[in-house]
């Protein structure tokens, strides 16, 4: 007989997150030179990683890696936000 798992609420739930961590970004945009533009205008001082992921079969999309050292949970949601906000940043995981 199989086990049934239980109805486990996912709305509200939160992880927990020790800052500072390394996080990671997943960027996808149509141009590799405009992503990196991007992530240099909004992090000009700030260590961090940022690397080729992949290119779609096409070639009409581009995603990168970017990983760096974030402080708190507000930097962490601030710099997704502003990803997010930038025109040539199509999606950011």
């Amino acid at each position: 007989m199989k086990k049934k798992t239980p109805n486990i609420p996912v709305e509200g739930c939160k992880p927990e997150i020790s800052y500072p961590c390394l996080w990671q970004y997943k960027i996808i945009g149509t141009d590799r030179d405009s992503i990196i533009d991007a992530v240099m205008d909004l992090l000009p001082t700030t260590d961090h990683l940022l690397a080729n992921s992949h290119t779609s079969s096409g070639g009409r999309y581009v995603s990168m890696n970017l990983e760096l050292v974030v402080q708190s949970e507000e930097q962490r949601l601030s710099l997704y936000d502003q990803l997010v906000k930038n025109p040539v940043i199509k999606i950011v995981l």
